[in-house]
C-alpha cells in the first residue's frame, strides 16, 4: 500500500520523506490556504517545491469547474513536473476532463468520491486514482470503510487499473483498516502516519531494555 501525506506544509513533507515510507503528496486549495500560500505564482512555486522533495505523485487540484477551464488548468499543472497528478472533482465536467487527460497520458486523481457509482464512472473514464473520503462519511454516521470495500469489489470484478486512494483519514486505525480491505493508497496527515509507530508495550519494553543495560554497565 502506498502512503501519501495530505498537506502543503513543506516541513511535514520532509519529515514524512525522511521516514522512508512516503510515496506521494496530496494537496488542495484549503491546505494551501492553511499554509498562507496565495496567488497563482506562489501556488505554482509551492507545487514545484513539493516536487523537489518527493519521488513522485504530487496531486495538484484544479479550481475550475467547467470543462475548458479544467483542461487549461490541468495541462498547465501537468507541465510543471512529471510528478504532478492532476486532481479533478467528481462532477460531469470533471469526468469528461479525466477522459481527455487519460487520452493525453496525464495522470489524474478524481476527488470527492462518496459512492461506488462515482468511483465506477471515474474508473471508466480512465482516472489513475479515485479518492473516496471515508472520514467525512464517518462524520455523518455512515461507514466510510464500507465504501472502500465496495469500490475494491467493483474494481476487482472488472480488473480496472484505477487505484483506490483512501482520503479523509482520521487516524492510525483508519490506515490499518484500509490496508486490510485492500486500498491501494492512503493519504493522511503526518500525525496519523507517525501514530502507526506508537504502542505502549514498545515504550515500556524499550525503557526496560535501557534500564537493564544501564545496570549491567554499572551506571
Amino acid at each position: 500500500m502506498k502512503f501519501f501525506i495530505d498537506t502543503a506544509n513543506l516541513d511535514q513533507i520532509r519529515e514524512a520523506q525522511d521516514l522512508g515510507v512516503l510515496d506521494g503528496v496530496t494537496t488542495n486549495p484549503s491546505l494551501m490556504a492553511k499554509e498562507g500560500i496565495t496567488g497563482d505564482e506562489n501556488v505554482i512555486n509551492h507545487y514545484k517545491a513539493i516536487c523537489d522533495i518527493v519521488d513522485d505523485n504530487v496531486s495538484a487540484e484544479v479550481i475550475a469547474t467547467d470543462y475548458e477551464g479544467i483542461i487549461k488548468e490541468g495541462e498547465a499543472l501537468a507541465a510543471l513536473n512529471p510528478k504532478i497528478v492532476v486532481k479533478v472533482p467528481m462532477i460531469k465536467e470533471g469526468l469528461k476532463a479525466i477522459k481527455y487527460f487519460s487520452g493525453k497520458g496525464i495522470r489524474t486523481n478524481c476527488t470527492l468520491i462518496f459512492s461506488p457509482a462515482q468511483a465506477l464512472l471515474a474508473a471508466k473514464a480512465g482516472a489513475t486514482y479515485v479518492s473516496p473520503f471515508l472520514g467525512r462519511l464517518d462524520d455523518i454516521s455512515t461507514d466510510g470503510l464500507t465504501l472502500i470495500e465496495d469500490i475494491r469489489l467493483i474494481f476487482d470484478n472488472y480488473a480496472y487499473e484505477t487505484q483506490i486512494l483512501a482520503a479523509s483519514i482520521r487516524g492510525p486505525l483508519h490506515i490499518v483498516s484500509c490496508a486490510k480491505i485492500g486500498a491501494d493508497v492512503i493519504t493522511a496527515p503526518l500525525s496519523a502516519i507517525t501514530g502507526l509507530l506508537k504502542h505502549p508495550l514498545t515504550d515500556s519494553g524499550l525503557a526496560t531494555f535501557l534500564a537493564d543495560h544501564a545496570k549491567a554497565a554499572g551506571k
